[in-house]
């Protein structure tokens, strides 16, 4: 899947086991791990589920809606996010 036409470049982290997968299915599907994103992307962005919504709609409540407490997110956030979960906000 070629999209020559983009005009934007994105850049993101992956843990190192998201990576592993990704570049695994980027290997099974003899596509460039950055297709493979992109294609993943338009079907979860773009394609409605079967309520006629589109899953970014369905979590749009969810975004944003943890607050870590933490001055540095980069800092143990994972376990931060944890703990505020299993504590309740």
């Amino acid at each position: 899947m070629d999209d020559s036409s983009a005009t934007e470049q994105v850049t993101f982290r992956l843990s190192p086991e998201l990576n592993r997968a990704l570049r695994a299915a980027a290997r099974e599907m003899h596509l460039k791990p950055s297709d493979v994103v992109r294609q993943a992307l338009r079907q979860y962005l773009l394609v409605p589920g079967p309520d006629g919504s589109r899953p970014a709609e369905r979590v749009r409540g969810l975004v944003g809606s943890l607050d870590s407490a933490l001055t540095d997110p980069a800092a143990k956030h994972r376990a931060a996010v944890l703990d505020r979960v299993k504590n309740g906000r």
